[in-house]
Order: C-alpha cells, then structure tokens, then sequence
C-alpha cells in the first residue's frame, strides 16, 4: 500500500496536484480539510458575504462549499450570480480556505445527456473557473445516482445509461476546466450513499457501487488516455441520524465506515487506466447529522410537528458523531476533507438542521465547541492516534 501511495504523491506533484501532501502512509493520522456545504453564504452584498463566511471560521473550518445552478443552453452564469460568487470567492481567499462549487440544474429533467448540452455545461463551468481565479475546486452535478437529479437512470429496455452519461459529461467538464486552470480539481461522483438499481421502481436509483462500476465500464470503452477526475466524491450520510458515522453498510450502501469497500470499487473500476482508481483521493463532500431544537431557538423555524424532525439527536450526540467522522476519515490514507451539510440549519423542519448554527444563522448551539475543537485538529491530523 505504501509503495502505491508514493507513487501516487509523485504522479500528484509531477502534474501539480492539490492533495500530494494530504497521501500518506496507511495506518497513520493526517491533515484533511475540515468544511461546510452551505448557501446560506450566497450574498451579493461583499461585507455580508465575509460576515457570513466567518462564521465557517469559528466553527473551525478551512473550507467551503456552494451550489450554482445550471439550465439547458448556459454556458456562464447570471451576471447576478457571478456576483455573489465573487463575493464569496473574495471572502474564502481572505481566509486561505479551499473554495468548491458544485454546477447542476433545478430540475432533474435538465441533466445534459446530448452533446450539445454536455458542451454548455463545461463552458458553464469554464466560465466560472475563467471568473474566479481562486476557486480551487469544480463538483460535477450533485448526486447522479438519483432520479431527484439526475432523470434518466435507465433507458426503456432496463440498461443502465445514467452512469455512462455521467461519466461523458465529467470528461468534457474536466478538460474544459483544465484548459482554464490546470490546478483546478475536478471533484467527481458525489455521489448519494444509497440506490435500489431496479429499472421497475417508480423511483430509478442507481447504488453507488453500482453507479461506480459502471463509470469504469464507461471509462474504459472511451478509450480515453486522460483522468476524467481529481477527487472522488460521495455523501457518506446515514440513514438516520442515530447511527454513528462509522457504522458499515453490508450492501451496496456506502458511508465513512466502508471506506476499504470504496477505495476497492475504485481500484476494480480504474486501476490500469489513465484514471486513477484505488489511490484516488476521496472527499466526503456531505455528511450531516441532525440535532433537536430547544424551545429557545424554535421561534427561527417552521413545522415544528413534522414528523422528520424525529429523525434529530441531541446537540451532544450531533458533537461527537462529527468527532467520531473526523476520527475516521484522518485515519483513512486517501481521504483527503469532509464536509458538513449545513453551516446554518434549514429553518424548515421538513427539510434538515444538521448545522453547528441555529437557523438565525447567528446563534452557535451548544454543539459548536466540540465541533470546532475536533475540525481543528483534524486539520492538523492531530484528532487520533490511526495505530
């Protein structure tokens, strides 16, 4: 393993690549990036943005993560929103800390299977890559592996298309990119943790082991010589907030504790190829836990009786289970960050409070502390003894 890995730190340096010093030996601790994927951020206004964005550093974070949204026929952003990621930009290089945007569409009908949109999307994400000079990391979709996003999973006959077109639009992204910013990383998959692959369901999913198999299918049959990725990218959540962090799946499920599952499925579908697989490094872009609201907090949130909020852990139980991923993934040798989802909470209890901050996106819960002492460390590899 170590062999392979210095390998892989050399082939990172050689073509200026962000993670050579994030490889390492396994078996040891190591820094990783600590963040938050959050649109809460999204101002126009620069002074809110920043006002914004500091809360990440109180928590202890050195990245951020936003969503853009892209629809058929873009190929640049609204002049709107190139302000507000300028702003955002701005704030992030203020604080020296590693900036991702993730590009996809509204709604899951929009995903661009046909050439011509395929094309739009990576002059879309040229674009943004040509505009903001300091983003240091480009999210190709959100979660392809779901019909939320990504319509087409399986085409009439039951065959499996969603990852072959994934796979083409991740290619021309990540030569679009590189032909801008060659130190860009091209954050790929980011992938749901779970799927059925049944073409039946009312509910195509693909599971990402599935999904990840057949993007090495895609891959190899191209007969592409180039990588189509930088950083591996999936969202380890649970399915429920009650389940520590490290708790594996025995499927085709995949969270923070199947990482040796990950990294093999990596290695079977890329290995041999100019792409590479089993040494690829890893992001756990989305993770999130949710927490209860006190009554003091609650007059910042609505539907207090839905039934999703029983899906909550106490303020505590919500500090140590990002502990316990942060432990987990510093002792993982190709993982290279994690990132919570949210800063702020949703206000909507329908939807998800899994922030280190209540929904006024100003007042920190008990949580913070615990959090930030542990992102801290995990950022300088310092959270645990990996023997």
């Amino acid at each position: 393993m170590l062999k392979v890995l210095v390998v892989a730190v050399l082939a990172l340096v050689l073509a200026g690549g962000a993670w050579a010093l994030f490889l390492r030996e396994d078996g040891k601790d190591h820094p990783i990036l600590v963040g938050a994927l959050e649109d809460g951020v999204k101002w126009a206004e620069p002074e809110t943005a920043d006002q914004k964005v500091e809360f990440a550093t109180q928590a202890g974070f050195n990245a951020l993560n936003v969503t853009t949204a892209w629809v058929p026929g873009q190929t640049t952003p609204t002049p709107e929103e190139l302000t507000i990621l300028r702003s955002i930009s701005a704030a992030t290089e203020k604080r020296d800390m590693h900036f991702v945007i993730t590009a996809y569409a509204p709604r899951p009908v929009f995903a661009p299977v046909s050439e011509e949109e395929q094309q739009n999307y990576a002059e879309f994400a040229a674009t943004i890559a040509r505009e903001l000079p300091s983003l240091q990391g480009f999210a190709v979709w959100n979660e392809p592996n779901l019909k939320n996003f990504w319509l087409y999973q399986f085409d009439v006959a039951g065959e499996d298309i969603a990852p072959r077109d994934y796979t083409s639009l991740l290619a021309k992204t990540y030569d679009a990119l590189k032909a801008v910013n060659p130190r860009i990383d091209v954050y790929g998959g980011n992938l749901a943790p779970r799927g059925f692959d049944d073409p039946g369901s009312p509910r195509p999913t693909h599971s990402p082991t599935t999904f990840i198999r057949e993007m090495g299918t895609a891959y190899r049959e191209s007969g592409r010589t180039k990588p189509i990725m930088d950083v591996f990218s999936i969202h380890p959540y649970q399915t429920r907030s009650s389940i520590p962090p490290g708790q594996p799946h025995t499927g085709t499920s995949l969270g923070i504790g199947d990482y040796e599952k990950l990294v093999a499925l990596l290695g079977e579908a890329f290995d041999g190829s100019a792409q590479p697989g089993s040494d690829l490094p890893i992001a756990y872009t989305e993770y999130g836990v949710q927490s209860e609201i006190p009554e003091s907090a609650q007059a910042s949130y609505s539907n207090l009786d839905s039934p999703l909020a029983r899906d909550a852990v106490s303020e505590e139980t919500q500090a140590e289970y990002y502990r316990q991923a942060l432990e987990l993934a510093v002792c993982q040798p190709t993982v290279i960050a994690v990132f919570i989802f949210h800063l702020f909470d949703e206000a909507d209890l329908n939807r998800w409070q899994s922030g280190p901050y209540y929904a006024d996106a100003t007042t920190p819960k008990s949580s913070l502390p615990a959090i930030r002492d542990a992102a801290s460390k995990a950022r300088k590899g310092e959270l645990t003894n990996c023997s």
